[in-house]
């Protein structure tokens, strides 16, 4: 295997063209998304913006080549999200739901699966979302647990030649949809009569039975259409299950390695916004001092650590979503890592980086401190990493014949 360091040519031009769109769309739609109050209205800001970046081809950048999208690799998708993610996280997150909906689909979906449901993301125009409905309110860190425990709640009940599909789901963005009646897809982690299984509902099938029980007001990522939902009755063919039944569990894993590698690169977009603004001050200011703040050792040892942080959490976010999008072996072990080391990495760094600027950081007026907002939600999203990710770990620590080397390649 080749290792190489530097972007190729093409991976220059995609950060030139999503950096471009970004910083040319998202300060703007941003200040006016923060002063907006009520939840629903700032995320309905984003739409125009949405429909701009998918008639410029962006959303293909999310789907890989294979299925007819232009994302040759993880670092091309790696690239696109902190590129995006440094101007706008709310944006991106509410943009990449294809990410983690369609990955099952990819993984184990049928031909005629695979074409019906990407087809609405290979788009020119419009501003199709797609949500993956795993959690629930009751919490779903045990969801594939067996009774007497609760587990998942989420029922799908064989009727004919359909799925008839109620519960309740929260947290993932635009489960709602835009308007209410759901996403243009939503693929729901739901349990059947052989156990924990996925199946796809299209928006003319949750239309009409979707009711929105509570718009979520986030403290960061206030652009996210973040909702509670409640299934009634949602008819779906059978033919729209997706692999084995029973077999959603380990499907659900698997969707989550994407999204989870990519927390690690919208850290990494957190960080170095911060850092930015933290630098920029201690070069400015001198706080009543003689010499800029940057000469005092204390400012400048803050900077040299978190700044070798950031740049350890971007490599390792790469090779993450590298290995998921190729499939290589080592991808799971490797996604958790950039979930869990990077997220948190991200909540310190950026809490590091507010010290130098001191109480100035406190005045809302200050912008270093909604990097810190919307850090703080990467530890406990897809898939919380006391609940979720660290359990994973420990399961693929205590595999008979477990390997420490072979994630690096090393062994």
């Amino acid at each position: 295997m080749t290792v190489s360091f530097t972007l190729t040519p093409e991976q220059e031009q995609l950060k030139q063209a999503v950096r471009g769109f970004a910083r040319s769309e998202f300060p703007g739609l941003m200040a006016r998304v923060r002063a907006e109050a009520d939840p629903k209205a700032r995320a309905d800001l984003l739409r125009p913006t949405f429909e701009k970046a998918v008639a410029a081809g962006f959303l293909r950048g999310l789907i890989p080549v294979p299925f007819g999208g232009a994302a040759s690799s993880g670092i091309d998708a790696a690239i696109f999200v902190e590129e995006w993610a440094a101007e706008s996280p709310d944006f991106t997150i509410s943009f990449a739901g294809p990410l983690i909906a369609l990955a099952p689909v990819y993984e184990v979906g049928t031909p005629e699966q695979i074409q019906r449901f990407v087809a609405p993301f290979l788009a020119d125009a419009g501003a199709p979302v797609a949500a993956m409905a795993y959690s629930e309110p009751e919490g779903s860190a045990n969801f594939d647990a067996p009774p007497p425990a609760a587990g998942l709640l989420t029922t799908a009940v064989p009727d004919g030649d359909e799925w008839v599909i109620n519960g309740r789901k929260a947290w993932a963005s635009h489960l709602s949809g835009w308007d209410g009646d759901g996403p243009d897809l939503m693929t729901i982690v739901c349990r059947t009569p052989s156990g924990i299984s996925l199946i796809v509902a299209e928006r003319a099938q949750l239309a009409g039975h979707l009711e929105v029980e509570e718009y979520y007001d986030l403290h960061g990522l206030k652009g996210c259409l973040t909702t509670r939902v409640k299934l009634t009755d949602v008819r779906v063919p059978k033919a729209n299950l997706l692999g084995s039944e029973g077999d959603g569990a380990r499907l659900t894993r698997n969707a989550f390695f994407a999204s989870g590698a990519s927390i690690g690169s919208f850290a990494v977009a957190a960080m170095r916004q911060a850092w930015d603004i933290a630098y920029r001050f201690a070069v400015a200011e001198k706080r009543g001092g003689a010499v800029p703040i940057i000469e005092h050792q204390a400012v400048s040892d803050v900077l040299a650590d978190t700044k070798g942080k950031i740049e350890a959490v971007r490599l390792l976010s790469w090779r993450a979503l590298d290995a998921v999008l190729a499939q290589d072996p080592a991808a799971p072990e490797l996604a958790l890592h950039a979930k869990v080391f990077g997220s948190e990495t991200g909540v310190s760094v950026v809490n590091d980086l507010v010290k130098i600027v001191g109480v100035t950081a406190y005045d809302e007026r200050f912008p270093i401190l909604r990097y810190l907002a919307d850090a703080l939600a990467y530890p406990i999203i897809e898939g919380s990493n006391t609940g979720v990710r660290r359990r994973q770990l420990h399961g693929l620590f205590a595999t008979e014949g477990y390997d420490p080397l072979a994630v690096s390649g090393m062994s």
